[in-house]
């Protein structure tokens, strides 16, 4: 989706928002240092981190005119749409596009791919649905040969 994003756009934006309510497997430092591993060649792009503050007040003090959001399930449609109508209601201005995941990670959330640590050839496995510095870290965190 972020190679999707960085073309409709002169600058892209990739935040990381900081939710204390979410038991996160990595720290925001973690996240940021993979997200910017995993971006890098995108000359529009910057990764950048936010907290105790709304997405929309966020992309409002970085001038920011659109939201990006990803849409995987049904589920996520009715929670972004409701979101959508919320941010439109703080700031008309910002508009919230959403965008659908490449066919192979339609599928793939953070909860599934922890189900997918810890039985014999998770290693190999996890490689499919994580770019290849997040699996690196997933390794480093639960690989009892590494």
């Amino acid at each position: 989706m972020i190679r999707e994003a960085v073309e409709l756009f002169d600058e892209l934006i990739v935040a990381v928002g900081v939710n204390p309510d979410k038991h996160c497997t990595f720290s925001v430092d973690e996240r940021i240092d993979m997200l910017n591993a995993v971006t890098r060649g995108f000359d529009k792009l910057r990764v950048d981190m936010f907290e105790n503050q709304f997405l929309v007040n966020y992309a409002q003090s970085v001038g920011a005119n659109y939201i990006i959001r990803g849409i995987r399930t049904a589920s996520d449609y009715e929670y972004e749409r409701a979101m959508r109508y919320v941010n439109s209601d703080l700031f008309p201005d910002i508009t919230t596009l959403f965008l659908l995941p490449p066919r192979e990670y339609a599928e793939v959330s953070s909860t599934m791919v922890k189900g997918l640590v810890g039985p014999r050839g998770w290693e190999t496995v996890i490689r499919q649905y994580v770019p290849e510095p997040v699996s690196r870290k997933l390794l480093q965190m639960y690989s009892t040969d590494v």
